[in-house]
């Protein structure tokens, strides 16, 4: 038998290796998404083995029926707290790489919520926001503000934004890491170079820093995008009854859970799965467009 070349070679070690994460890709991903997408056009209960084609049945429900995209605007609510949550995350990220006095401890601090289990986190704010005894309402009171003591999980115009307010407290610390990493990066001599040219604050900001971290910008706020159109976690937890009328705080994540598991509508909660998949991957490009000037064919 001739001896294999080495390019040969090199190609079926290259094979032999890929061999194993191709296939679990292909199993575990797109095996899977392509099932989704024809679930999708099916009316299927999830059990029997009759799958009913409907077509577009699906996809047109999602846009007709209020109950179905209603949670879109909650989603909306937990975007905006995103967007402070980033902004927070910049300004402390930038604070403790100036080297203040126990910044370790700062960042410790700040770190912490993130690494609290979920189910706590829930826990915790259900007993500080509870309307009879909670302890944001106690404190109110006793400052002399009563008037402001309110229903926050039970108020549907104030329960999406109290719930905003969980995930930042939650997620911030993460952010933050994010950026202070980032800004870790920036060489030193630059930022002296805009100190010795007499750039304020703002100018630093907005010519040196931004651009110089312009990537970790655009993932946290894809991250903080995604997060907003997924989050279910607190929702979930607070609300545990998948039959429960959760309706005030229902995300388009609880919803689709809702629908497969509590309504055995698994048709439908497919179609909303390609749905919620569609519209991150649309909003990040528009967001990277717009918001960050991505592909728009300046740097």
């Amino acid at each position: 038998m001739n001896k294999l070349s080495m390019s040969a070679q090199k190609k079926i070690t290259i094979a032999a290796f890929l061999a194993i994460p191709v296939t679990l890709l292909l199993a575990f991903h797109y095996y899977p998404a392509v099932k989704l997408i024809y679930y999708s056009f099916t009316s299927w209960d999830g059990l029997s083995a009759e799958k009913e084609l409907i077509g577009f049945g699906n996809y047109i429900r999602i846009f007709t029926e209020s109950e179905l995209y209603t949670p879109f605007f909650h989603n909306g609510i937990l975007f905006i707290c995103g967007l402070v949550q980033l902004v927070m995350a910049l300004v402390f990220a930038i604070m403790l790489n100036t080297g203040i006095k126990g910044r370790n401890a700062y960042k410790t601090i700040l770190f912490m919520p993130y690494v609290i289990n979920s189910v706590a986190i829930a826990f915790i704010f259900n007993f500080f926001f509870n309307t009879s005894n909670g302890a944001f309402n106690f404190i109110l009171k006793g400052i002399g503000l009563k008037s402001l003591a309110l229903d926050w999980l039970g108020n549907p115009g104030i329960v999406n934004w109290v719930l905003g307010f969980m995930s930042l407290w939650k997620y911030m610390g993460y952010m933050m890491i994010i950026f202070l990493a980032a800004l870790q990066s920036i060489p030193q001599e630059m930022l002296e170079a805009g100190d010795i040219d007499g750039t304020n604050t703002f100018q630093k900001l907005k010519y040196l820093i931004l651009p110089s971290i312009k990537s970790i910008v655009i993932l946290n706020l894809f991250l903080n995008l995604n997060g907003a159109l997924s989050a279910f976690e607190f929702q979930f937890i607070m609300w545990p009854d998948v039959r429960s009328p959760l309706g005030m705080a229902d995300t388009f994540m609880t919803k689709t859970i809702n629908t497969a598991f509590g309504y055995s509508d698994f048709g439908l909660a497919s179609a909303m799965g390609v749905v919620l998949v569609v519209i991150v991957a649309v909003l990040t490009i528009i967001q990277n467009k717009i918001v960050l000037g991505e592909g728009a064919g300046h740097e």
